[in-house]
């Protein structure tokens, strides 16, 4: 298993790399806003998008659903009166950047530097200076560093600066009414529902177009399975409680198999004349292959030491990495441990995992 949860992996299971919330070209294979999945075709006589009496009546499938679900019938009424179709949210959707067919990737450190700046780091360690102990509690239930879990906050809404204006319950009804992704965008208005259900303001569902909500922008199944109430005040409040954001993203962490005690990866120096062709990986994932293919084979400490491969940081001789070039031979260099991957759990792209990794390293100096 490498020492992660190597089956999440195959699996690509979803959480934020498939959110809107922030859309971004990071490699040959942008992170997928939105994962692939079977489509849910419907009867062939399915109201269309331009069909406004269509669409009320594919909201009021959606409702059944809810309502089968065990979704209360105040919930459902307040949830669902006066929605109306939304074409800027499908107009979104379709104009994603696709994935890009270039043999070079875009270069990393642009990214870097707009995504690693003076002022992300600096707001990250003002919040962490204001942490008092929330941060070592959390720290110390779910075996998660605080400043890696800041730098997810920091990488989905800027600290929850930007957290998303879209009425979601009109937003995930009108794509599930659209129909490219019915099934995952049904699934999540009927979450959405039962987050409503369980107390959450109809005022805090708001967010990104494609349904990403709070300050680190969970989708409503994500909420269900992975907030927490931190603070005790009786709700997992991940759009105002620091303590309820930082643990409910520990709590996916940790379910995504972060190893505690083990850094997401290392700079490393790398040697001109290292045969980078036997070390190309032979694995091929399911889920966001291109971002995977950008690792070499996974080899010990011990085993990169005797390539000439060396670490800024000591990494004990069993600890297994991967070797990433973002930019180039000659450019900077990274191993990369398992807990890289779970940060690839929360958005496939390496671009994104990189950079979460280094604002962690820059907020915990």
């Amino acid at each position: 298993m490498l020492n992660f949860r190597f089956k999440n992996w195959l699996s690509g299971a979803a959480c934020c790399w498939l959110l809107a919330s922030i859309t971004t070209i990071a490699d040959a294979q942008p992170a997928p806003i939105i994962p692939a999945q079977p489509l849910d075709l419907a009867p062939a006589t399915a109201p269309t998008p331009q069909d406004p009496d269509g669409f009320q009546a594919y909201l009021q499938m959606l409702a059944a659903r809810a309502r089968a679900e065990g979704v209360s019938e105040a919930t459902i009424t307040a949830m669902t009166s006066g929605i109306s179709y939304n074409p800027r949210v499908v107009q979104l959707d379709r104009n994603q950047p696709g994935a890009s067919n270039s043999p070079t990737p875009p270069a990393y450190t642009p990214y870097r530097l707009s995504h690693v700046d003076a002022a992300r780091i600096n707001r990250g360690r003002a919040v962490l200076r204001g942490l008092g102990d929330t941060g070592a509690q959390v720290e110390a239930r779910y075996g998660v560093p605080v400043p890696i879990l800041l730098a997810i906050w920091g990488a989905e809404t800027d600290y929850g600066a930007a957290k998303g204006g879209f009425d979601l319950a009109r937003a995930l009804a009108t794509l599930a009414f659209e129909g490219r992704r019915r099934e995952l965008f049904a699934g999540e208005f009927v979450a959405l529902l039962k987050m409503a259900d369980k107390g959450v303001p109809r005022d805090r569902l708001t967010g990104s177009w494609a349904g990403a909500l709070g300050n680190p922008q969970f989708l409503p199944s994500v909420y269900l399975r992975y907030a927490k109430d931190a603070d005790g005040d009786g709700l997992a409040d991940i759009w105002n409680s620091r303590p309820d954001t930082l643990a409910s993203i520990a709590a996916y962490f940790r379910s995504a198999g972060w190893q505690k005690g083990l850094p997401w990866g290392v700079q490393a120096q790398v040697p001109a004349d290292l045969n980078r062709d036997a070390l190309q990986s032979r694995l091929e994932s399911p889920s966001c292959a291109r971002v995977h293919a950008r690792h070499s084979q996974w080899k010990t400490m011990a085993e990169w030491r005797a390539l000439g491969v060396t670490s800024e940081k000591y990494l004990a001789d069993n600890t297994l990495a991967a070797l990433i070039e973002p930019d180039g031979i000659g450019k900077t260099a990274y191993l990369l441990t398992g807990n890289y991957r779970v940060i690839l759990d929360y958005n496939c792209s390496n671009y994104y995992a990189l950079s979460v990794g280094l604002l962690a390293d820059e907020i915990a100096r």
